[in-house]
């Protein structure tokens, strides 16, 4: 079993796996190491990654790109409604707030999830690892944003699970970075922390983070994002500026058309390229619109002037990366600049200006993230030993938790877990309680969530009790922000075994701590428990002298938003159903590769190879059946198209060529039979000059009888034409050949007897008597 780490970007997908020799990235059937995150519905198949790109401008209205941008997401959002402008596919609202994307598929309207077609790119990245590794996968580590919300995170666990993958965590983006750059660093000092910054340019996002490293280990100190500036942004600079100068001169808008937008933004993207290493660049696209070509050109100057208020925003997360970690532009010991929008000049000479040191770039931008979530797969999976190495990732929000509309919390604001909370982390609360309560997770702060986010994250309900209660009883809860950056809440209760419950009117919680110092909040006791510690607790404990037995509470969550067991369930039956059909019409299209094939390689041996075995009659009535299949296949295709319909054609064109190909081979095999048993004849006529008398005039005669039999043979069939079925076969010969052999053996008694009946065995003198 392999271990693989995923990263799923906004525009392509890397992957990663962890091999005894180190991380290699695996390459997709097309020999790329990068594969377009884009998935294209067809009348009858799904075509994902690269071929679903270059179906992009024939197919619009039916590919669906940039899906990140819309997972976990509202269909009012501003920025969604933003991004709807930019998108071929259309999308409309589902029942309950939420985006549907609307295709058509199998002669019908379907309209998908986000998650749903993120687990098609799940499962297209799957496909890919388990051929190249030529073995199943199911444990993966994933990449993410590091703003990704609680939703958008169970919306990745969920599409890895329609999938059919095991998630041992979600590790974001840049301290996924951070772990490749930090494991492999053998200079770092004993004299204190190093201190870098890592920049991540994406397509459509910018993040950067503070990490602090040690020999053995890595500390994220803050994150900062801008989740709406990226690469694509300067793609659209250069867009509006070439539209609005083809409008002008050429008289054409391709903001009217959605495929001459396409291709003027695949342009765009080249383009940004070639300035990022020329001082100029062209631009040329062959009938772009209303069947004319148009030529454009910049220079680099131009286009940073376009592009100024863009590099500057690039400076915002920068300086609140550094103001959350509450260190100086000074202490930075490096700055590591990757992601597909970090070629730019003018972003490195910002970069440059503002942490006063040049940018490094030494870390390879577009795989970094996939290795260093190979590397961290790794790290949790037992069946790879990995040297020691801690990792402790910080949350960039707030959580709050809130028991009955009443906040609990450590901080204030009704935090529970405050910003910058090294996770995964895990807090016990105290209770008392006689019957069931409700919990309610939510984010703090709402000025640190992007804009249009709602603040409510789960709801959960704890209870029915094991026992029934009269009075109240303590009530403990675990609240874990685990591995994936995502709330869990578990409950238990302890009774002691045969004793009465006293009566208890209050509603406030006893502060009492077992593992660290606790805090009394709104009359919850909460106890911080360390990451080291322990996640379990003993099931049953003695106190005093009095045996307790711990009894779990079922616990049932609500996540505003997310995808229930149920609607999980559908999504994994939907996409085995449209699975099995690709499955289906990729073996059609073996089929019919095949049937095509086998037409031009008997078009072409029917008048070479095997034009002397065939009569005129025969290879007219082939080549009229042929040209009839070939019309076929390009001309009408079948209604109810299916692997036998393929599979009766080509047996239809054997039933007439086979005959032809049989001659031909049988007159090469029969060719090779008779030399074998000549010389297995001339053999024998040697080795009987060292036989006694009788034996030997008995081994000669037997060479002669198979001898004059070949040669009769071979003049009845030498007198026939070729294109008629042969009167002596290569089979016949060897089986005449084999009986010769034997008898002279027997004859001989001396020699060993062969079990090859296609190989005659040539006695050496040595073994004769």
């Amino acid at each position: 079993m392999s271990v693989v780490g995923f990263d799923f970007g906004n525009e392509n997908c890397v992957i990663a796996v962890a091999k005894e020799r180190g991380i290699d990235v695996l390459l997709n059937d097309e020999s790329n190491r990068e594969t377009p995150a884009v998935v294209s519905f067809f009348e009858k198949q799904r075509f994902m990654g690269s071929e679903g790109a270059a179906s992009l401008t024939m197919n619009p209205k039916s590919t669906v790109s940039q899906v990140k941008r819309l997972i976990g997401r509202k269909f009012k959002e501003v920025e969604v409604q933003d991004d709807l402008k930019l998108f071929p596919f259309e999308i409309v609202e589902g029942h309950d707030g939420g985006i549907l994307i609307k295709v058509q598929y199998l002669g019908e309207i379907h309209e998908f999830s986000p998650v749903q077609i993120l687990g098609m790119l799940f499962s297209h990245l799957k496909q890919i690892a388990e051929k190249s590794l030529e073995m199943p996968i199911s444990d993966c580590v994933i990449g993410i944003p590091c703003y990704f919300t609680d939703l958008q995170r169970r919306a990745y666990l969920d599409a890895a699970a329609i999938a059919g993958l095991r998630p041992l965590r979600l590790l974001h983006d840049c301290t996924a970075t951070a772990l490749g750059y930090g494991i492999y660093k053998n200079d770092i000092s004993n004299a204190g922390p190093t201190y870098v910054v890592f920049v991540d340019i994406g397509h459509c996002d910018t993040q950067v983070c503070l990490a602090s490293f040690e020999s053995g280990q890595m500390k994220i100190l803050s994150h900062a994002f801008d989740r709406n500036l990226g690469g694509r942004d300067f793609d659209e600079v250069l867009f509006s500026y070439f539209a609005a100068q083809f409008k002008e001169k050429d008289d054409i808008d391709v903001c009217t058309n959605m495929k001459a937008s396409i291709r003027l933004r695949a342009s765009c993207e080249k383009l940004k390229k070639v300035l990022s290493a020329n001082a100029e660049a062209p631009l040329n696209i062959e009938c772009l619109m209303n069947e004319k070509d148009v030529r454009g050109f910049i220079k680099r100057e131009e286009f940073e002037r376009l592009s100024s208020g863009l590099v500057e925003s690039i400076s915002v997360p920068c300086q609140k990366v550094l103001a959350n970690s509450g260190l100086t532009v000074e202490k930075i010991h490096s700055v590591e600049l990757v992601g597909s929008g970090s070629r730019i000049p003018a972003i490195t000479r910002m970069l440059a200006s503002l942490f006063k040191r040049e940018p490094s770039r030494r870390i390879n931008a577009s795989e970094c993230v996939a290795r260093g979530c190979a590397l961290q797969c790794a790290m949790l999976s037992p069946i790879f030993r990995v040297r020691e190495y801690q990792v402790q990732d910080s949350f960039p929000f707030s959580i709050g938790l809130s028991s009955d509309k009443v906040p609990i919390c450590t901080l204030p604001n009704s935090t529970l877990f405050p910003k910058g909370q090294a996770f995964p982390s895990l807090k016990i609360l105290a209770l008392h309680r006689n019957n069931m309560f409700q919990m309610e997770a939510f984010y703090a702060d709402p000025n640190e969530l992007p804009f249009g986010i709602a603040s409510q994250i789960s709801s959960f309900m704890i209870g029915p009790f094991p026992v029934y209660q009269l009075e109240m009883v303590k009530v403990k809860v675990r609240v874990q922000l685990n591995l994936h950056g995502i709330v869990n809440i578990e409950a238990f209760m302890q009774i002691e075994d045969g004793a009465e419950v006293t009566n208890v009117t209050s509603e406030n919680m006893v502060a009492k701590s077992d593992h660290s110092p606790s805090v009394e909040q709104n009359g919850a006791e909460v106890t911080n428990v360390a990451q080291s510690a322990p996640s379990s607790i003993p099931a049953d404990e003695i106190r005093k002298g009095k045996f307790f037995k711990r009894l779990e509470i079922p616990v049932s969550e609500e996540v505003y938003g997310g995808m229930t067991k149920a609607e999980l369930s559908e999504a994994e039956k939907i996409e085995l159903q449209l699975a099995q059909q690709d499955l289906k019409m990729e073996r059609i299209k073996d089929k019919k590769n095949a049937l095509e094939s086998y037409v031009y390689e008997m078009r072409d041996k029917i008048f070479s190879k095997y034009q002397s075995f065939a009569t005129e009659s025969e290879r007219d009535e082939i080549s009229i059946n042929l040209q009839k299949t070939e019309e076929w296949l390009y001309e009408d295709e079948p209604d109810d198209e299916s692997e036998n319909i393929y599979n009766q054609k080509l047996e239809d064109l054997r039933k007439l060529v086979d005959p032809i190909e049989i001659r031909y081979k049988e007159d090469e095999a029969r060719e090779k039979a008779r030399k074998d048993l000549l010389s297995c004849i001339a053999d024998y006529r040697m080795k009987a000059g060292s036989l006694t008398a009788g034996e030997r005039d008995a081994v000669i005669d037997e060479c002669n009888k198979a001898e004059k039999w070949l040669q009769e043979k071979t003049q009845q069939q030498d007198s026939l034409p070729k294109n008629v079925d042969p009167v002596l076969w290569s089979c016949e010969i060897k089986r005449k050949a084999e009986g010769f052999d034997a008898t002279c053996k027997y004859i001989t008694k001396s020699l060993p007897r062969t079990d090859d009946s296609d190989h005659i065995d040539k006695p050496d003198d040595g073994e004769l008597d």
